[in-house]
């Protein structure tokens, strides 16, 4: 009788783009400049993206807008948080330590990351970035290959 080994790798599809952007606005505001940018209409999620360690846990806010038209989804990600330890052992004022947690450690210099599913052939991912860069309040942002991404499975929710 033969073993089949199914590997996780198996599971992952690299059909999504990802865009790296640098900004010093909050996260609403982001995806209001690219909601105007893009005419699309990204809109907070009911859940945050939870990822655990043995630390404790990440929170990273969430935007979606799901275009049933062209069968695209764009997920708006906030990449840097604040990790909530899993025990709380404070007994003096200087014991609470912030810890920042990166949801692509890859890039730590950006503080969002759009993801754009299905989007072969819909559009053109250079499009997308220079209407996004038309925005005055985003520093830069650049298009990211996921393939050299170590902690890509951080993107599967």
């Amino acid at each position: 009788m033969a073993i089949h080994k199914i590997q996780i790798n198996d599971f992952i599809s690299t059909d999504y783009e990802l865009i790296a952007i640098h900004t010093t606005i909050e996260d609403y505001r982001l995806a209001y400049f690219i909601n105007q940018a893009l005419q699309i209409q990204l809109s907070k999620s009911d859940s945050n993206i939870e990822i655990k360690s043995k630390e404790g846990k990440s929170l990273f806010s969430h935007f979606i807008y799901d275009d049933e038209v062209n069968d695209i989804v764009w997920n708006l990600l906030e990449n840097k948080t604040t990790l909530i330890p899993s025990e709380q052992k404070i007994t003096g004022i200087f014991d609470s330590i912030d810890i920042t947690t990166y949801m692509l450690p890859e890039l730590k210099k950006a503080e969002f990351i759009l993801k754009i599913e299905n989007i072969e052939g819909a559009f053109s991912l250079e499009h997308i970035l220079q209407s996004i860069l038309k925005t005055n309040q985003i520093s830069t942002g650049y298009i990211v290959d996921q393939t050299k991404l170590k902690s890509k499975n951080n993107l599967i929710f």
